[in-house]
């Protein structure tokens, strides 16, 4: 028999992933062409030239024994003092290479800091709705993931609630900004707030809590709306990035943690994870990839492509008398379902050749998640079939 642990996550594996896998057999069955699935947040803008180029241009120029080879559990010196450079001149930080630790993605990056920080029994605590991964990752180091309730009105953190679920083995905080799978952007007066109810936590208890950004759709973001670099806003703030979206690379796996000097325990936190990243199996980030982010720091994704999207399948939605917020950042709709049980309604839009995913899945039912990191001819295609949806419910004004 498998491990226990293992074994429950077998039995609940991954609705999205296993929506898109319907999705596949769909597409061959009706064709490509009519099927709309929405189910994976897999970019659809392709990556920037540069990053083919640099690629080439590092493989031609660079020893390959050094290319390839092993280098630091951490990373390349030079690659992370370019990234701290970079985040310096954006926000007005001052972080050096000893800063930064490269990571096997995102979740490459949040495993590695959980691995490092978490006892057995100790709490994180997460907003729903939130990247349904959160909970596996916390598992794995035998934490407890506290979910905090939504607030439906706005998809802000409910703060109130927030202040209430902290506790004395409370660890650590996760929040996605901007959000999967809402698109909604924590603003500066949440980030505010949220910092308050931490610094005031910590001294009632006299324990250290890390509040760990996980950033993956920073450079996502519409209508000129700010996303908050919260290390500003609390000391003991560590961040997980990824290029999986801004440089459309999320099958190359490489991302950055970044760890303050002004957290609490910081020179032993870094070592630490530096080992962790060793000690699950990663060794390293991968090291081409690596070189080639270092010389693309600057370059962006095609966001205006997105915003396209985003303003087409919101405006549809509404129009055909579905209920959502407008997303400010990530490219995801979060839909409010016209009946309660929001996986009814996910098996009805499959009729339509719809694929969606239930709120249920990110700890909040009721919602479906969008999204509309497709063709803009995909979603220009689906609103016919959005609107005949809608109709089954009685929802076309």
């Amino acid at each position: 028999m498998i491990s226990e642990k293992m074994k429950k996550l077998a039995e609940n594996n991954s609705v999205i992933r296993a929506m898109f896998e319907e999705g596949q057999q769909m597409a061959r069955e009706f064709g490509a062409e009519n099927v709309y699935d929405f189910s994976l947040g897999n970019p659809s803008v392709p990556a920037p030239a540069a990053v083919n180029r640099a690629i080439c241009d590092i493989l031609a120029e660079e020893d390959p024994l050094s290319v390839h080879g092993y280098m630091s559990n951490v990373g390349y010196e030079d690659v992370r003092a370019a990234v701290a450079e970079n985040l310096n001149r954006r926000f007005g930080t001052d972080f050096s290479s000893g800063n930064i630790i490269m990571t096997v993605g995102a979740a490459g990056g949040l495993n590695v800091i959980l691995k490092t920080l978490l006892n057995p029994g100790d709490e994180v605590l997460t907003f729903a709705p939130y990247f349904t991964e959160y909970g596996n990752y916390v598992m794995n180091y035998d934490g407890n993931l506290v979910v905090v309730s939504p607030d439906t009105q706005t998809f802000q953190p409910n703060l109130k609630e927030f202040a209430e679920k902290i506790t004395p083995v409370t660890k650590a905080v996760i929040i996605n900004n901007p959000n999967n799978p809402t698109g909604v952007v924590y603003s500066h007066e949440t980030c505010m707030e949220l910092a308050r109810i931490l610094r005031e936590k910590q001294r009632e208890y006299g324990t250290s809590i890390y509040l760990i950004s996980d950033e993956p759709y920073r450079e996502l973001a519409y209508d000129g709306v700010e996303v908050p670099f919260l290390t500003k806003y609390y000391a003991n703030t560590i961040v997980g990035y990824s290029w999986s979206k801004s440089l459309s690379l999320p099958g190359e796996r490489i991302g950055y943690l970044v760890i303050p000097n002004e957290c609490d325990d910081y020179e032993l936190i870094y070592a630490a994870a530096g080992i962790a990243t060793r000690v699950s199996g990663f060794v390293n980030a991968p090291s081409l990839l690596q070189k080639a982010v270092a010389r693309c720091l600057d370059e962006q994704t095609d966001v205006a492509a997105y915003n396209r999207n985003r303003e087409t399948l919101y405006n549809g939605l509404k129009e055909c008398g579905f209920e959502c917020i407008k997303p400010q950042g990530a490219f995801y709709l979060f839909v409010k379902a016209p009946v309660p049980d929001e996986k009814e309604f996910v098996q009805r839009a499959k009729k339509y050749h719809i694929l969606l995913v239930p709120g249920s899945s990110f700890a909040c039912p009721g919602y479906v998640r969008i999204a509309y990191c497709v063709s803009h001819d995909t979603i220009v295609r689906s609103l016919p079939h959005f609107r005949a949806l809608a109709a089954e419910y009685g929802l076309n004004p």
